[in-house]
């Protein structure tokens, strides 16, 4: 058995290790648990930081146990948030609990053995459990001055929204959660970020006094760019691990774009790469950090555990069409998913078939017929167009006479080019 608390020491990734945590794991096969919050049906990737704990974890010898929190996802958790955040219909929570075990499984085996992973709903067994019982069973252990002593709970009285009754309890539903699973499941760890401190140890705590066990906790560090910014951002909001929120490639462009520093940090985090190879690819790219292989090497790596290699060599195959010297044949080959993926937030416009068949010259489809998307006038167009300074589907234009007629990618496409940077989406119907 490899050294749990070790790996991900090295890896930059630990917080918080309760004393006795490193000798429970070493000593032998130990069942731990991350909670995932079903708000959203979809992960995002500053999930990745849990599950690559879980990954890690199971590697190393060990059995994970993901819950997907069909219950606390009723609740909310008040833990790094300064507002109460709208509670789900139990129709929408049951969705996207579906849609989380169906990512997660990409990640965990889940095949069996002793380290085989496991899956579980919380709802499943607080679905039953009566308030008056939860209150006389669970409440009673723990009393009000531990809970106010907790970080989140101080945070959220002293500001300007103050906490409601209902997240002030989460840390003991959490907690009841890690009791369910210590005496059900003889889960004897949990884990998490460093915001979930507070709640963790509020499970060990209840474990002790209700069951007089021994549980232990670990948290991970919470990651931060190196210029400041939050870490999972990107303009269009959150970065998903759903292809249909965010394309394969916009994935994969989130991580080759990463600074040198944060790569760095990253490829440790976010990668399986051990670390003699990690540290001569570091050096490797130190050399020349213009080639930018760090980069390349963690967006390959991540790009294909959480989509696939085929999707990552059409977001290699997209990177190349706007960024490389691509042809015709690279943009005919993006599927229609992809090409739209790709150029979204381009200008577009759309053309009738009629109207497209009888436009006589390309000068005329690039100005009049296409609303003036791509240039004003027809004069502006004729003399960028003799100055080599115009594609179509990557075909160099060099008359301004020339017929408008063109292979339309997906039968219904043109991609027009000005420049080196300057595309436009063409649309005809």
């Amino acid at each position: 058995m490899k050294n749990f608390v070790e790996e991900l020491r090295w890896r930059g990734m630990v917080h918080d290790v309760m004393p006795g945590t490193e000798e429970q794991l070493n000593k032998e096969v130990t069942a731990g648990y991350i909670g995932f919050d079903p708000t959203a049906d979809s992960l995002h990737i500053g999930h990745l930081v849990q599950i690559m704990t879980l990954v890690h974890f199971q590697r190393c010898g060990h059995k994970p146990v993901a819950l997907v929190g069909g219950a606390t996802g009723m609740v909310g958790d008040p833990s790094g948030k300064s507002a109460e955040r709208n509670l789900l219909s139990e129709d929408v929570l049951r969705h996207n609990v579906d849609c989380v075990r169906k990512q997660l499984e990409k990640f965990l085996d889940f095949t069996g053995g002793a380290s085989g992973a496991e899956m579980v709903n919380n709802y499943d067994w607080f679905k039953e459990f009566r308030f008056l019982d939860f209150i006389r069973d669970v409440g009673k252990h723990i009393t009000v001055n531990y809970m106010m002593a907790k970080d989140s709970v101080k945070k959220r009285l002293e500001g300007e929204n103050g906490l409601s009754f209902t997240e002030f309890t989460y840390q003991l539903v959490q907690g009841y959660d890690f009791l369910w699973l210590y005496d059900n499941k003889n889960c004897k760890i949990q884990m998490g970020g460093s915001d979930q401190w507070g709640n963790i140890v509020t499970g060990t705590e209840l474990i002790r006094r209700k069951s007089d066990g021994n549980a232990f906790a670990m948290t991970t560090k919470l990651i931060t760019k190196a210029d400041g910014t939050k870490f999972g951002k990107s303009e269009g909001g959150n970065v998903w691990l759903d292809p249909a929120k965010t394309s394969p490639y916009k994935f994969y462009q989130y991580w080759l774009n990463v600074s040198d520093e944060d790569a760095k940090n990253f490829i440790r985090i976010f990668t399986l790469k051990e670390r003699q190879e990690i540290e001569a690819l570091i050096a490797e790219h130190d050399q020349a950090p213009q080639e930018r292989k760090l980069q390349k090497a963690l967006a390959q790596d991540i790009t294909i555990r959480v989509h696939s290699e085929a999707e990552y060599t059409k977001a290699i195959q997209a990177s190349n069409v706007l960024f490389g010297n691509s042809t015709t044949e690279d943009l005919q080959g993006l599927d229609e998913g992809m090409l739209l993926s790709l150029f979204e937030g381009v200008p577009q416009t759309s053309i009738s078939r009629t109207d497209y068949d009888a436009t006589a010259t390309v000068t005329d489809l690039l100005s009049v017929a296409t609303g003036s998307l791509v240039f004003p006038s027809k004069g502006e167009a004729r003399k960028m167009i003799q100055a080599g300074g115009v594609s179509i589907n990557k075909v160099k234009l060099t008359d301004p006479n020339q017929k408008a007629s063109f292979d339309l990618l997906q039968n219904k496409y043109l991609i027009a080019q000005k420049g080196k940077k300057n595309y436009y989406l063409i649309t005809v119907q």
